[in-house]
């Protein structure tokens, strides 16, 4: 699976100059390099879902041609993203796993049975709307390779729309990339922005796509992580938050000043001896994370949370221990989608459709100016105080 944004080359030939501008190719920060400090908790040492141990990431990044759309055959934009809460078998060996939906316009698959049964059996896998059935398709006959004689089995696969950008009615996902994608999971994994299932995505009018973070939560019963994984597709320019940072009123992507409808997933991972009813809970947090950042979960705006534990040990923590976890989810979220609006790279992609990387430099001349500021008011303060 080739890494775009490590390569600076397409998955398949025929991307042109125009798709990732060489200013673009440098490397980008996250909220982290910029000293955005969102929250109370600390990082994990990769501020990545996979901080939690035994958690593995593999993207697969799909881009190729340019320039008006012929359905079918492209250009492409898309990917596919899959999360492995463990590296055992999963259908032997599921994990306890709750669903939350905010706002259920979407397509994913596999979520039901989770919230009836609490239990994960499959990758959690990310992709574009239309590829959903494809990918789904893959994991079955990936899963019955290696548990021969099942008849019965729970894929999971959860999507946003990429249709901006890429040829989407072409569902160019296919087996190869959900085989490979799966094969080349990895810990540590910090890949961000347009990787993967991110490829084709937008968040606030600019470029979005993947976004990670995590926290460690110490509670009463012991220290635990939560590690987050977003793939941001929503937002309205004017609503976007940074921080402190009112950032949607400051500064305007070019071309677009509307909120267009699209969606956002959540997984949320934890080594904290969960049940799937805390779990619950857990995915609940993950839209709080969501509004810190400004979005409203439009009409079109899809919003839904998978959470799990990875844990072996039993029995779980008490309820009353809860609230450092249920912070963490608030916080790492939040994080995330900053961190996929910051690390994405403008793209153009069919008929020309563009989306602007966020600029960086205006971003840290608003956090300059929010710096100074605060250091006016707590001059004022204290001169108050000392009269």
């Amino acid at each position: 699976v080739v890494d775009l944004l490590k390569y600076g080359n397409s998955y398949e030939s025929g991307l042109g100059e125009n798709s990732l501008t060489s200013s673009d190719r440098r490397s980008r920060p996250r909220a982290s390099d910029l000293g955005i400090n969102l929250g109370l908790l600390p990082r994990g040492e990769k501020n990545s879902i996979t901080d939690v141990e035994g958690v593995k990431v593999g993207h697969s990044t799909i881009i190729s041609g340019e320039g008006q759309l012929r359905p079918g055959e492209g250009p492409i934009r898309t990917g596919l993203t899959i999360v492995l809460p463990h590296s055992s078998n999963l259908f032997r060996q599921k994990v306890p796993a709750a669903v939350h939906s905010l706002n259920s316009f979407g397509k994913s698959l596999g979520l039901m049975q989770i919230m009836e049964l609490g239990r994960l059996e499959s990758p959690i896998a990310l992709t574009g709307t239309l590829n959903v059935w494809n990918v789904a398709n893959s994991i079955v006959d990936y899963t019955i390779q290696y548990n021969p004689g099942i008849q019965s089995f729970n894929p999971v696969v959860m999507e946003c729309n990429d249709r901006f950008l890429n040829d989407a009615i072409g569902r160019h996902v296919n087996k190869d990339h959900v085989v490979e994608t799966i094969t080349n999971a990895s810990s540590p994994n910090v890949q961000e922005g347009n990787v993967g299932a991110g490829t084709g995505m937008s968040a606030f009018g600019w470029k979005a796509g993947i976004g990670t973070s995590s926290r460690i939560c110490e509670s009463l019963q012991g220290i635990y992580k939560i590690g987050v994984l977003t793939l941001c597709n929503m937002g309205h320019p004017k609503d976007l938050r940074i921080g402190h940072i009112d950032a949607g009123h400051q500064i305007s992507p070019p071309g677009t000043d509307d909120e267009s409808g699209g969606s956002v997933c959540f997984i949320i991972a934890t080594d904290a001896p969960l049940t799937s009813r805390q779990l619950d809970r857990l995915a609940r947090r993950a839209h709080m994370g969501l509004a810190r950042t400004g979005a409203i979960v439009s009409h079109g705006n899809g919003s839904f949370a998978l959470s799990f534990s990875n844990s072996p040990n039993r029995p779980e923590i008490d309820d009353a221990h809860l609230t450092p976890l249920l912070r963490g989810v608030v916080e790492a979220t939040e994080e995330a989608i900053i961190n996929s609006i910051l690390q994405s790279e403008t793209m153009t992609g069919r008929d020309g459709n563009i989306r602007h990387s966020i600029p960086i430099t205006e971003i840290e001349k608003l956090l300059k100016q929010d710096m100074d500021c605060r250091d006016i008011n707590l001059a004022d303060n204290a001169n108050l105080d000392s009269n």
